[in-house]
């Protein structure tokens, strides 16, 4: 993964960006459009100025909205069945992290038709080229629209599991900040730590370069400059944008030098539970760092320096646990809580085995982690309470 030559998609970057997307469609070839969306941004009319334009310039749309914030492998098998009946020849992929991952894999399908969503689990088993994708993104947090990966659920096993090519890399990107002001600040601030998530576990990992390390340091210097202030007054649009470009520079990093413990933990409390990830993953970054912390110490001093809560003459030490205090003090400061409500002690166990199971041996963590430590953090997260 490290060494690959993954495609960066696309960008069509600043606010009212969106507007140049008919335009954007119209020069591809494109007539007709599957519109991957959820029913809370349909509802409040985020995806109408865009449909509207879109038929004014001709273009088709199909609006498929009933994407879960988990998408299962029933909503991508409706997706590709709305696609085909419709006679589309591309999609538009319009929210966060759930729509981009669901249309993602329903492209996936429509360009390998012989393969279920389960046949393309784990990595390279994607054929190309597929059809155009278009990602608009709604929220500043998943950079799923520059990477190569798409998380399912199965309700069935309880589980989620990861699609990944570079195939599934969308071609373009438009990243408009105006869509992202009406976001509620849970949905700020949990987003915007999934982005410090991928960032730092993309930089504290040993596939890291320096391709990778130059895309994770803008990212936390923006999220940890700007992140708080968002939270707490959502309507500056330049905040917004410069964190639409912190979420996309964290993707770049991390669907290459990969993440770590944090996502290995949260997408099995997601599967299980149905945690939101960028939640799940806000919760659990500052033990996993704790963890970690000593094999990973001069990475963590220097994200510390590049935030802007340290000076390079200080000891490494004292700057890497000042930098896991400061995602303490932002999960604090913007409401996070400190454990997962959902957690049961019982599954505590089998999270752990899933959890390790998905970390080994893709995932290059600075550490490793064994069973018992793992349920150690875990139980962290069961008996402290925000």
């Amino acid at each position: 993964m490290g060494r690959m030559d993954l495609p960066e998609p696309e960008l069509l970057s600043g606010p009212g960006s969106l507007k140049k997307l008919p335009a954007l469609i119209q020069s591809k070839g494109v007539r007709s459009v599957l519109l991957v969306s959820d029913k809370g941004i349909t509802g409040i009319g985020l995806i109408d100025p865009l449909v509207q334009a879109l038929d004014k310039a001709g273009i088709d749309c199909t609006v498929f909205d009933d994407v879960q914030p988990n998408p299962t492998i029933a909503n991508i098998d409706s997706g590709v069945e709305i696609y085909r009946a419709n006679q589309c020849d591309g999609i538009i992929a319009f929210g966060g992290g759930s729509p981009m991952d669901c249309a993602k894999v329903i492209n996936a399908r429509i360009g390998n038709p012989k393969k279920t969503v389960i046949q393309m689990q784990g990595g390279m088993k994607v054929s190309g080229p597929l059809s155009p994708l278009f990602a608009v993104p709604t929220t500043a947090g998943t950079g799923s629209e520059c990477s190569l990966g798409a998380m399912v659920s199965d309700p069935e096993s309880h589980e989620k599991f990861g699609v990944a090519s570079p195939y599934l890399v969308p071609p373009y990107a438009i990243l408009d900040a105006e869509l992202m002001i009406g976001l509620p600040p849970h949905i700020t601030s949990s987003t915007g730590m999934d982005a410090l998530t991928h960032a730092v576990e993309s930089y504290i990992g040993n596939w890291a370069s320096d391709y990778t390390n130059l895309h994770a340091e803008q990212a936390v210097e923006i999220i940890l400059r700007d992140l708080e202030a968002t939270y707490l007054d959502g309507t500056d649009v330049d905040r917004r944008q410069n964190l639409a470009m912190a979420s996309h520079h964290a993707g770049l990093a991390f669907t290459r030098a990969m993440v770590g413990y944090v996502h290995a933990i949260s997408h099995n409390l997601g599967g299980l539970y149905g945690v939101p990830h960028g939640l799940a993953n806000a919760v659990i970054l500052p033990f996993v760092l704790d963890f970690c912390r000593q094999d990973c110490e001069a990475q963590l001093a220097k994200l510390a320096v590049i935030g802007g809560i340290g000076r390079d003459n200080e000891p490494t030490e004292t700057l890497s646990l000042r930098f896991i205090d400061k995602v303490r003090e932002m999960n604090r400061n913007m409401d996070i809580p400190t454990g997962i409500a959902q957690l049961r002690a019982s599954d505590i166990p089998n999270l752990a085995k899933r959890a390790l199971a998905e970390a080994h041996p893709q995932y290059p963590v600075p550490r490793l982690m064994k069973q018992s430590e793992c349920e150690a953090i875990l139980r962290k997260l069961l008996t402290i309470t925000g």
